[in-house]
């Protein structure tokens, strides 16, 4: 079973969440019933945590009948053990003119698509600093918390500067959603300290990018565009400014001796080399089905020693440092990392 951890007062989440983007569409055909039916079995493993958005695509749908359907069949009870973190991302086209009752429609809209009287929790993301008006949007969000539509306000892929000055505004962040990773350590930089002196969770996304993180990439040739997924294009972006094929080539073959020490696989060794980051509450999981449920709750079966972590360390000395904060690539108008974002989704 994933363990939990409470991150505040009656508000425990699973240690390893269920991310929904797999589910939103171009990363192969979804099945929605079977979709449905495999939120079952991540409960049972105790994966009690989804992780959604409303620009994921009919995901906030699926989760909201399988809530339906979990409560009809264990109770109100156990179903409030779930929890469902969602995001408010509003479309780059409407910043520049965003009102309190558009943010109020979106969260409203989440409320109805998965059945809920509030929501759990709520990351927000802001595509263009630019664009001055996230302090503003925050404060809405928290007002909609005042009302009782919101339990808990988070972010999502803020860097240290923006997240500061939401805070100075008077909006209190549970958690910060980033990505995190053996191959992405930029949330150390400053990040990480600046959320231990605040209080703040992470919960960390792209620990094994995309699936490049595992055995069937070791010792192949360099894939190349394009990419099967969106995913797997983002994170090839990442491996290449690192220091290309080859350094990651080093670092997976570190990954799997030390894989094979605990008998376990590469995924879970550096998800759970995350976990263990200081300030970090959980890592979000994507999956389209349920084939990797059994090696998952394998996670927690071991333990790193010194000589892991040396290992660990030596190899990513070698890597190049990733530019900027948390997420400023991705931010870098015209960059290579922004060209594969899609900005304007609750618009379709």
């Amino acid at each position: 079973m994933i363990p939990h951890i409470t991150l505040q007062k009656d508000y425990a989440i699973s240690r390893v969440l269920n991310g929904g983007w797999q589910l939103a569409g171009g990363h192969g055909e979804i099945n929605r019933q079977t979709a449905i039916n495999d939120m079952f079995t991540f409960v049972e493993n105790g994966i009690t945590t989804f992780d959604c958005a409303d620009i994921y695509t009919g995901v906030e749908e699926m989760i909201g009948i399988f809530l339906q359907q979990y409560r009809k069949k264990y109770g109100q009870e156990k179903t409030e053990q779930i929890k469902v973190h969602t995001k408010f991302v509003p479309d780059l086209n409407v910043l520049l003119n965003i009102n309190s009752k558009d943010v109020e429609a979106i969260i409203d809209r989440s409320l109805e698509r998965l059945g809920l009287e509030q929501l759990h929790l709520v990351q927000f993301h802001w595509w263009d600093y630019d664009i001055p008006r996230y302090v503003e949007t925050a404060l809405v969000l928290k007002e909609l918390q005042k009302k009782g539509k919101i339990l808990d306000l988070a972010g999502t892929n803020f860097d240290v500067t923006h997240l500061h000055e939401i805070m100075n505004a008077g909006v209190n962040f549970l958690s910060l959603q980033v990505q995190y990773s053996v191959l992405d350590h930029r949330p150390e930089k400053k990040m990480v300290e600046f959320c231990r002196a605040h209080g703040i969770h992470l919960i960390c996304y792209g620990t094994v990018a995309g699936g490049f993180l595992s055995r069937g990439y070791l010792g192949v040739p360099e894939p190349q565009h394009p990419l099967e997924n969106r995913s797997l294009t983002k994170y090839k972006l990442i491996i290449d400014d690192l220091g290309g094929w080859e350094y990651f080539q080093f670092l997976l073959k570190t990954l799997d001796e030390i894989a094979k020490k605990h008998q376990t696989s590469i995924a879970n060794i550096a998800s759970r080399y995350v976990l263990e980051r200081p300030q970090v509450a959980a890592v979000i999981m994507g999956a389209r089905n349920t084939s990797h449920i059994n090696d998952t709750v394998k996670m927690f079966d071991f333990s790193f020693d010194n000589e892991d972590i040396k290992k660990l360390e030596d190899i990513f000395s070698q890597a190049k440092e990733l530019e900027g904060d948390t997420y400023t690539l991705e931010r870098e108008k015209g960059g290579r990392h922004a060209g594969i974002m899609k900005y304007n989704l609750n618009s379709k």
